[in-house]
């Protein structure tokens, strides 16, 4: 079993630390296809994890920001529903992200009337292999981490505004 892990989404993709646990036969093969790139670590930012995951720290902080994104998906799902009951949120509810599908046709304008409003999404678009035969179906990827606390509210009125009408 081979365990991997990073800090990139639980703390900040600017601390550059992440984790490998595997077999013993597998080191020498893993090193040799990481090469040279990044071969080290900050021992200041090492050490720091360390003492934060040691302490309990590290663990309350993933518990108290699982529940804020909770909420703040939570938000996000009953704007929509009361905003644009058009717009249907798909996927697990975890993480930073949600998909929004959208009306056929609809994920272009939408993504633009977004940006002349200040928000930043991709729309599904963005996400596809050119070469697919699969259906394609119009739709936004949401980030609902990045917008601080007094900005989230506004930030999904303004969301809510560039999404097509029901």
């Amino acid at each position: 079993m081979i365990h991997i892990g990073s800090v990139s989404k639980s703390l900040s993709p600017a601390v550059r630390l992440g984790w490998m646990v595997l077999p013993e036969r597998y080191v020498e093969d893993v090193l040799a296809v990481k090469g040279e790139r990044e071969a080290w670590a900050s021992v200041l930012d090492q050490l720091s994890l360390a003492d934060f995951v040691v302490s309990g720290s590290y663990d309350r902080h993933v518990r108290r920001m699982r529940q804020r994104y909770r909420s703040r998906r939570d938000w996000l799902v009953a704007a929509l529903a009361e905003h644009a009951p058009q717009v249907e949120v798909t996927g697990v509810a975890a993480g930073l992200h949600a998909v929004l599908r959208l009306p056929p046709g609809t994920e272009a304008s939408a993504v633009k009337a977004a940006a002349w409003r200040g928000i930043a999404l991709d729309g599904l678009a963005a996400f596809r292999h050119p070469d697919t035969d699969m259906p394609v179906s119009d739709g936004l990827v949401v980030g609902y981490a990045t917008p601080s606390e007094h900005a989230y509210g506004p930030a999904l009125e303004a969301l809510c505004g560039a999404l097509p009408p029901p």
